[in-house]
């Protein structure tokens, strides 16, 4: 059974950088094939989209992260990244992986909390 195990989460200061993991356990099919995208989820807040990255290498961002996150990819490690810059506490949240295309599987959620 194909899972999206992530990674990276954790305690930052505003200001500060983390990158996220989503790596492929199984991957029947070529893993560069999957298009793929971060979603969070905060307090009390819907899950929102916040970056996307489609099998042909276009991305796109929420205007909350852009110019601050880079989402990106290493087939060859089957795993999915996001770097996050400049944190501020607006960022705290859960974070999960998700593959839509061809198939549409979750990661179980890393959670990233900014705070002096």
């Amino acid at each position: 059974q194909e899972q999206l195990v992530e990674s990276g989460g954790g305690l930052v200061q505003p200001g500060g950088s983390l990158r996220l993991s989503c790596t492929a356990t199984a991957s029947r099919s070529p893993f560069s094939t999957w298009s793929m995208t971060w979603y969070r989820q905060a307090p009390g807040k819907q899950r929102e989209l916040v970056a996307r990255l489609h099998y042909s290498g276009t991305t796109n961002y929420a205007d909350s992260v852009k110019g601050r996150f880079i989402i990106s990819r290493d087939n060859a490690k089957k795993t999915l990244y996001l770097q996050m810059n400049n944190l501020t506490p607006e960022d705290t949240a859960v974070y999960y992986c998700n593959s839509y295309f061809p198939n549409t599987y979750w990661g179980q959620g890393t959670q990233v909390t900014v705070s002096a």
